[in-house]
């Protein structure tokens, strides 16, 4: 149940710090790739790199990560896809595996920071 309780409040505080960055126009970012870093995975760090061309997301990468196969990895299978289609991080996580998909939020958040 504490477990439960840490998930859920680490959930609800970094989609509340994802909802403030606000979302992404189109055309907006630096051309380039760039990489970006969360601790929040459900097992430690998550890494991803995120490709930035003609100021669009053209790619993102889950490039490190220690989720658990076949749950955790389902966010890392569809998330990226997600944000490339609506050119955001606003995007909704994937059931059953929220905490890797809010780390994969993070760390693409914080590496289009990089990309303004």
């Amino acid at each position: 149940m504490k477990k439960f309780i840490r998930t859920a409040v680490i959930t609800m505080a970094t989609a509340a710090m994802l909802a403030s960055t606000g979302c992404t126009s189109k055309g907006a970012f630096k051309d380039g790739t760039y990489e970006g870093v969360s601790m929040k995975g459900m097992h430690g760090e998550l890494k991803v790199e995120v490709k930035v061309t003609s100021g669009k997301i053209s790619a993102v990468t889950v490039t490190s990560h220690k989720e658990t196969e076949g749950i955790g990895t389902a966010a890392i299978d569809q998330i990226p896809t997600k944000i490339i289609e609506k050119q955001s991080t606003e995007v909704d996580a994937i059931s059953g595996a929220t905490v890797t998909s809010v780390a994969i939020l993070e760390a693409v958040a914080g590496a289009l920071d990089k990309a303004k």
